[in-house]
């Protein structure tokens, strides 16, 4: 894996330990259109970029997305776009890979700034990983995955459930514990039929 030089935003996410898991563990194959919903810093879209042909990122934060493409020209990698949009707007096509690390922190109050709506996942922390489940196969590719990162504090148990109920197996492929939660890395897949584990 190359290094990857970041410049930094005030109003964007850093990467931290839930992104290098994602970004660690990333199922890129070659020839793959890849795409990230939430790219913050741009990092993991520039990760997979080194073996996908194609990448798209998407925010719903422009100062994410502006940085995201400054990062990506710091780094001379080219196969890759940045959009500003929420979740899968104003997307059209489908993808081999679709990846997500979703504000997933329980928060009652209403957050106006994207630093904080970077990891705000509202009341249950859900609410962002929800839509997310409940919109990506309409974006996926025959055969496509899904790795899609959640903290214990918000449910794992839910999410693998709710893939499943939308007839993805799904897969725990990676986990690092911190302190107050355990972050894993699911990893999602359409087959005939539907086998979670």
């Amino acid at each position: 894996m190359r290094e990857i030089r970041l410049r930094r935003h005030p109003e964007v996410y850093e990467p931290a330990e839930d992104t290098f898991l994602l970004a660690d563990n990333l199922d890129v194959r070659e020839k793959d259109a890849v795409l990230e919903v939430g790219v913050g810093s741009g990092y993991v879209s520039l990760i997979a970029a080194e073996k996908a042909e194609t990448v798209v990122g998407i925010d719903i934060n422009p100062h994410a997305v502006r940085l995201a493409k400054s990062n990506a020209k710091l780094n001379g990698i080219r196969n890759v776009d940045f959009i500003v949009g929420d979740l899968f707007s104003p997307l059209s096509g489908r993808f081999d890979l679709v990846v997500m690390n979703p504000p997933y922190l329980p928060e009652e109050k209403v957050h106006t700034g994207y630093l904080e709506r970077s990891w705000n996942g509202g009341g249950d922390g859900r609410a962002v990983t929800d839509r997310f489940i409940d919109e990506v196969d309409h974006y996926l590719k025959r055969g496509g995955r899904v790795e899609i990162v959640q903290s214990s504090i918000s449910g794992c148990d839910e999410t693998i459930r709710r893939l499943c109920e939308s007839g993805f197996k799904t897969r725990i492929v990676a986990e690092c514990r911190l302190f107050f939660e355990r972050i894993v890395l699911i990893k999602a897949m359409k087959p005939d039929g539907c086998s979670c584990s």
